[in-house]
C-alpha cells in the first residue's frame, strides 16, 4: 500500500507574539500570543475552513502561512518547501503559488487603477507575459469571475461590494496559484451577494484544482464550503475534524457552544444560547485550559493543566480537552439546554 501524498500546507507550531506598552517610562512591555503553537497540515484539493471568536488569531494565522507576517516561531511548509528559509527573491517567486483575499474589498484595490490594471499586475510585477498575452489573460480571468471585458476600463468606486470582490479573486487568480487564503473573504457582503461568491469560490476551487484556507467567524459560510474545520480559541486550535464531524459531534465545549449560539441553528428561537463570560485578554490568558473560564462542565484538572490537542473517538477528528465530547448532548434539540448566560 502506498504512502498518502503529503500535504500541500503544513503548518508546524507556529508562534505569533506583538508587543505593547513598555517604553521608558512605561515599564516593561506586554506580550500578546496572538497564535500559540499552531499546527495542521492542509491537503492539495481540500478547504480547510478556520473558525473562532473575533480575537482568537485566524486572521494573524493566516498572514502568517503567507509570510505577511514573520512568525515568533515555528514553521511552514508549501509543497516540501521550508518558507521561512527563503530569501526575499525566492519568497517572491513562491507567491505566484499562493495568494490571499482580503475581507475588505475596496480597500484591497487601489483607487487610482482601473480594474484591468488591478488584475494584470500581478503579471507585471512578476515579469510574465508579454502586453498581449496579458490583455488576453485579462479577458479570461473577468469572464471567470462573471464580469464583462468593458468592466476593465472602470474604478473600483464604480463596483457593488459584490463585484469588487469579484475583482478581488480575478487578481488573485492572475498568476495561477494553487493555494488562497480567503480571509473573511464574504463577511462584508450582503447575504444574497455573499452566497454568490462562495458559490464563485467553490466553482473556480473545482474548476482550476485550488485548495483554500477559508477563515470566517460565521458557521454557516464554513459550513457552506469546508471540507474540514479546525476551530481557533484564544490563540489554539481547540478542535480539528471533517465538516460532519465538527457540525454533528462536536467533541470540545467551545465547537458546541459556539454552535448553540449560531443563528443558523436556533431559527425560530427567542433567545440565543450565549456563550458565558468574555474572552479573556491574549495577553493575561488563564492557566490550564484557556476555555476554562467559560466552560460549564470545567474540572479542576482544567483550571491547571493544558490540554494537548488529541485524537477523539471519530477517525480524523481532534480535540484539546480534558473531557472531550461531555457536552455533545446538549447540541439535541430534543433536550433542555441550560442558558450560557451572556
Amino acid at each position: 500500500m502506498q504512502d498518502p501524498l503529503p500535504p500541500l500546507l503544513r503548518v508546524q507550531d507556529l508562534r505569533k507574539e506583538f508587543s505593547s506598552g513598555g517604553g521608558w517610562l512605561g515599564g516593561a512591555p506586554r506580550v500578546v500570543r496572538a497564535v500559540d503553537r499552531v499546527s495542521f497540515d492542509v491537503r492539495a484539493g481540500e478547504t480547510l475552513g478556520v473558525v473562532g471568536e473575533s480575537g482568537c488569531g485566524k486572521t494573524t494565522l493566516g498572514r502568517m502561512v503567507l509570510r505577511l507576517l514573520e512568525a515568533t516561531s515555528g514553521k511552514v511548509e508549501f509543497d516540501g518547501t521550508d518558507l521561512g528559509g527563503l530569501d526575499a527573491a525566492r519568497m517572491r517567486a513562491m507567491r505566484r503559488n499562493m495568494q490571499i483575499i482580503f475581507q475588505d474589498p475596496f480597500g484591497a484595490l487601489n483607487p487610482r487603477m482601473t480594474v484591468g490594471e488591478l488584475i494584470v499586475e500581478p503579471l507585471v510585477i512578476h515579469g510574465v507575459g508579454t502586453p498581449a498575452s496579458r490583455q488576453a489573460r485579462l479577458d479570461e480571468l473577468l469572464d471567470l469571475v462573471g464580469l464583462a471585458p468593458y468592466h476593465a476600463a472602470r474604478f473600483a468606486h464604480e463596483f457593488s461590494g459584490g463585484q469588487r470582490q469579484r475583482i478581488c479573486i480575478a487578481r488573485a487568480l492572475a498568476l495561477n496559484p494553487r493555494f488562497i487564503v480567503c480571509d473573511e473573504a464574504a463577511s462584508a457582503l450582503d447575504v444574497s451577494i455573499q452566497a454568490q461568491i462562495l458559490n464563485l469560490l467553490q466553482d473556480l476551487k473545482q474548476s482550476l484544482g485550488l485548495t483554500y484556507l477559508f477563515i470566517s467567524h460565521d458557521l454557516g459560510v464554513i459550513r457552506h464550503i469546508s471540507d474540514r474545520v479546525m476551530v481557533m480559541y484564544l490563540g489554539q486550535v481547540v478542535e480539528m475534524g471533517s465538516k460532519h464531524q465538527i457540525f454533528d459531534a462536536p467533541s470540545h465545549p467551545y465547537t458546541a457552544a459556539l454552535l448553540r449560539a449560531s443563528p443558523s441553528r436556533n431559527r425560530g428561537k427567542t433567545r440565543f444560547a450565549a456563550i458565558k463570560g468574555d474572552l479573556p485578554s491574549p495577553a493575561n490568558p488563564p492557566p490550564g485550559c484557556r476555555f476554562h473560564t467559560r466552560c460549564p462542565l470545567a474540572q479542576p484538572v482544567c483550571r491547571t493543566t493544558p490540554p494537548p490537542l488529541m485524537p477523539v473517538e471519530a477517525p480524523g477528528q481532534f480535540a484539546a480537552c480534558h473531557f472531550p465530547g461531555s457536552d455533545r448532548a446538549s447540541l439535541d434539540p430534543g433536550k433542555t439546554v441550560g442558558a450560557m448566560g451572556g
